[in-house]
């Protein structure tokens, strides 16, 4: 039983929007962080769904290449939520001002 493209798209909008709406509403680095990771799979799942739907694997290769790279960014992004809580003693992204003089 094959599940219809429509289905997997409409699984995606959901995941996507659920993301943007955590980034957009949330205060907490990590949270920000998660929902980021959130979006970058709801557009691989996209990504998957129509490699299969047109039997084409440029997009499984394609998400391949991004998952390895959302691997890194997730290191380097971590890295820098600790270093900046060692610093300020806080996640907060309203409390954090390390730009200003």
């Amino acid at each position: 039983m094959d599940v219809p493209l429509p289905y997997y798209l409409c699984l995606s909008a959901v995941l996507f929007v659920i993301g943007a709406a955590g980034v957009l509403t949330r205060r907490n680095a990590i949270v920000v962080f998660m929902c980021i990771e959130l979006m970058l799979n709801a557009v691989n799942l996209t990504l998957i769904a129509f490699s299969s739907f047109l039997g084409s694997i440029a997009g499984q290769a394609l998400v391949f290449f991004a998952m390895a790279v959302a691997a890194a960014e997730a290191a380097v992004g971590l890295a820098i939520v600790i270093a900046i809580y060692r610093n300020k003693k806080t996640v907060n992204i309203d409390e954090i001002n390390i730009l200003k003089w």
